[in-house]
């Protein structure tokens, strides 16, 4: 009785072994495993090219892409009937599935525009959306420029680092556009930056 029920279980396994071949649709990469019962000499592994196609002894090549494995069987029987006595029977199975594709990370597209800030003595303070690339005089430029009561050798510019979370302060000396101690008006601002112009002190 065990032994009748082992090889039952055994008969549904290759009938749904069977089942999920039939069903299945062939695709590029995939390893096709071809039997020919009349001459075991042709029985080989096959690459599935990435047109779909496959290459046989005496059949040439043969189209397996989006097919499944019993009709790319007859078409291989049909192929080589010319060589046998009778159209021979032939089998086809997968024997291993094309390796999946590494997903590709996904890139975040650049933003079309960024928003700087600006406060102090500036003609139009306040925020601004500007395009990545901008420099720090440019920046000043889109704020009207400054206004006569601006410190223009203490700007400002203030950057909040990602990674660590502290704020940067760098100095800007507009009337010297660079200098010792102070970052180049070609400075590139980053998204969020801040730029602080103070009101300069009396005889400055």
């Amino acid at each position: 009785m065990i032994k009748f029920i082992a090889t039952l279980l055994f008969a549904i396994g290759l009938a749904g072994t069977a089942t999920a071949q039939s069903e299945y649709r062939i695709k590029p990469g995939d390893t096709l495993r071809v039997e020919v019962l009349e001459d075991p000499g042709l029985n080989r592994e096959v690459l599935v090219l990435p047109d779909g196609s496959i290459s046989f002894p005496l059949a040439g090549a043969v189209n397996a892409g989006r097919r499944s494995t019993e009709q790319v069987a007859q078409t291989i029987s049909s192929e080589l009937a010319d060589n046998f006595a009778t159209e021979p029977t032939v089998l086809v199975s997968v024997s291993a599935l094309a390796p999946r594709q590494p997903r590709q990370p996904r890139v975040e597209p650049e933003p079309d525009v960024m928003n700087v800030y600006i406060l102090g003595e500036a003609n139009e303070p306040g925020r601004k959306e500007v395009a990545p690339g901008t420099t720090l005089l440019q920046f000043l430029a889109e704020a009207g420029g400054l206004s006569r009561f601006a410190a223009e050798k203490r700007i400002q510019l203030r950057r909040v680092d990602r990674t660590s979370g502290q704020e940067l302060v760098y100095r800007f000396n507009y009337r010297s556009m660079g200098g010792a101690g102070s970052i180049s008006g070609t400075t590139v601002l980053a998204p969020g930056d801040v730029i602080v112009v103070p009101e300069r002190r009396l005889f400055e």
